[in-house]
């Protein structure tokens, strides 16, 4: 395992912690209940994102505030991936996830770092994306040094577990994730220590996805492809819950399906389903309710022809079953 520290914008950390105490609708058990994932971005994609993978931990280090005084660390997230996006499906993956109000304060937030000419301001460019789960924002009295950090670091470094400092950041965080009751996290860096110690397996943090996150894992489980018509067009593309996560449906690929916006709102409805052997039905009462819908019909009885490569990642037979019985309107 290791461990990422971040240069991270003082105003993006601030307008995150506070959205994280806000509590959400349906009051959560987890310390930080508002907030399960958030998108550290980049402001050009230039550049890949390979210091750490999916399940290592990736913390928050402010500037210096004021200049010259410490480098602290505040907070951190369990990596899950990088991606390139356009700036309008980054904010409609994560919205205020981003660190801004709305779009248009993300748009001129990264635009500040960006050289374009006045026609390409507003166009749909691409941003890198740093997608974080289980997000973390310690209070003030919590913040610590980062060790070994040199002032001409301009975007991060990384630590090994297995090194004194690693060891050192990685005991800092176990503290205060104690001492602020982050419950799962310190469980899951418990069982990281156990592993590594007992059996001396090499082992990770298991990211928790949130909605974005899912969005972002069925879409990239796909290929960018919409199961059904095999499209590539990444606007048109929706991540469909097989079961929605309102009836417990989990946010898991294996209850996603990748597909274009319109089947997506056919699935919702129960205007289409997928059998238990990845075949296609179109329901009658589309042809019964609308008079209409010979562009759906053709895809009747198919196979789903765009499966993801990893069967792990195939729709749950269950989920389907679930969807047949409760959703589809025969």
């Amino acid at each position: 395992m290791k461990i990422y520290v971040g240069v991270t914008d003082y105003r993006w950390f601030r307008f995150l912690r506070e959205l994280s105490l806000q509590p959400p609708p349906s009051i959560s058990s987890q310390t930080f209940p508002g907030l399960d994932e958030v998108n550290f971005w980049q402001p050009s994609p230039a550049a890949q994102f390979r210091a750490i993978s999916q399940g290592d931990l990736f913390l928050f280090k402010l500037h210096r505030q004021p200049a010259g005084g410490e480098d602290l660390i505040a907070g951190g997230g369990v990596f899950y991936r990088y991606l390139e996006l356009p700036i309008s499906l980054a904010w409609e993956t994560f919205g205020e996830e981003n660190g801004r109000r709305s779009f248009a304060e993300l748009r001129q937030a990264i635009l500040q770092y960006r050289s374009l000419n006045p026609t390409a301001r507003m166009e749909d460019f691409k941003i890198g994306c740093i997608v974080l789960t289980q997000p973390f924002f310690l209070d003030q009295a919590d913040w610590f040094p980062v060790p070994a950090w040199q002032s001409s670091i301009v975007r991060g470094k990384t630590y090994s577990l297995d090194s004194q400092d690693g060891k050192y950041l990685w005991q800092k965080v176990m503290d205060v994730w104690q001492r602020e009751n982050v419950s799962d996290l310190l469980s899951e860096g418990r069982r990281v220590i156990e592993e590594r110690e007992r059996y001396g397996l090499e082992t990770t943090i298991k990211p928790r996805l949130g909605q974005g996150t899912f969005r972002v894992a069925v879409t990239e489980a796909y290929r960018r492809s919409c199961a059904v018509t095999g499209e590539h067009s990444l606007p048109a593309l929706e991540a469909a819950h097989i079961k929605p996560y309102g009836d417990s449906g989990p946010h898991a690929v294996s209850n996603g399906l990748l597909l274009r916006s319109d089947l997506h709102r056919l699935f919702d409805r129960g205007y289409i389903t997928v059998t238990t052997d990845f075949r296609i039905e179109v329901s009658p009462r589309l042809k019964e309710e609308y008079k209409n819908g010979r562009s759906y019909y053709p895809f009747h009885g198919h196979l789903l022809d765009h499966l993801p490569p990893v069967p792990a990642d195939h729709p749950s037979r269950d989920y389907l079953l679930w969807h047949n019985e409760n959703v589809f309107r025969e």
